[in-house]
């Protein structure tokens, strides 16, 4: 997930830190629905760092954690069966780690990031096509300097040990990944000793101490939603093989109302 943008910034003297903003960072999957549809589904929440220096974008670092238990699928019991034990396992391994190892340039606003994945309890090298799409203050308090990118990849679901379900849940999981990060502002001193909760007033990603627009406490930027959201359901187990339909969770009490569909039966 690295990148480099499309008109060069002011040259950093060093690689400067960036973090991910959970907020503004999803990760998004498709998978075959025994044939009939891809299935779409999301993780929000996403957390992580991202160093880079646009004079040597080879240098460049990812570390990223998706929490698998934010995963949606838009049906309550879709998401228990996909986060149980034959697949996601979500109890034992709640989270997927990717760690960029290399960046391969295809254009100056495009690369490929070599890293390695690990999902599962198991650990692959998989490479995410990058576009990046902008680097510059954002125009709402409080302006820091802001990266956002675009990714996608496809992956292999069994190659990390996810093959429950193979008649109604195809291999292949193709992935969008759609970020923000955001460089943290070097605070000021005399206004945080003294207690204040000030904004942070300079920008070090240029290493010119660029100064920030006042902002007034009370604009109209939109309310920042909380990273972690709404709690989603736990991991259920699921190795009671009930057919083709997801299984209910066997340690919960079962749902108020059952699933009006009926999953069709493999050939």
């Amino acid at each position: 997930m690295l990148l480099t943008p499309l008109a060069s910034p002011p040259a950093l003297a060093a690689p400067a830190r960036f973090e991910l903003d959970p907020v503004h960072t999803r990760v998004l999957f498709a998978v075959s629905h025994a044939g009939f549809s891809q299935a779409l589904g999301m993780v929000s929440g996403s957390t992580g760092t991202l160093e880079f220096d646009p004079d040597d974008w080879t240098s460049a670092r990812l570390d990223v954690r998706v929490p698998l238990q934010r995963l949606d699928l838009g049906d309550a019991d879709w998401n228990r069966a996909a986060l149980a034990g034959r697949l996601l396992d979500a109890q034992r391994w709640p989270e997927a780690h990717f760690v960029s190892t290399r960046i391969e340039p295809l254009a100056p606003d495009r690369f490929i990031v070599h890293g390695q994945l690990t999902l599962r309890g198991v650990t692959r090298e998989v490479p995410l096509e990058v576009t990046f799409n902008a680097l510059r203050h954002h125009p709402m308090p409080p302006f820091r300097r802001t990266a956002g990118f675009s990714a996608t990849a496809t992956l292999s679901r069994s190659a990390f040990g996810i093959d429950g379900w193979p008649s109604v849940i195809g291999d292949p999981v193709e992935l969008r990944i759609e970020a923000e990060a955001v460089r943290r502002a070097r605070t000021n001193d005399a206004d945080h000793t003294s207690g204040n909760d000030a904004r942070p007033a300079i920008d070090e990603v240029d290493g010119d101490s660029e100064a920030l627009p006042d902002a007034d406490a009370d604009s109209d930027a939109p309310p920042r939603a909380d990273a972690e959201g709404d709690d989603v359901l736990p991991a259920a187990d699921a190795d009671a093989d009930a057919g083709n339909v997801p299984p209910a969770d066997a340690g919960n009490a079962a749902p108020t109302s059952p699933p009006t569909r009926q999953e069709p039966t493999p050939a």
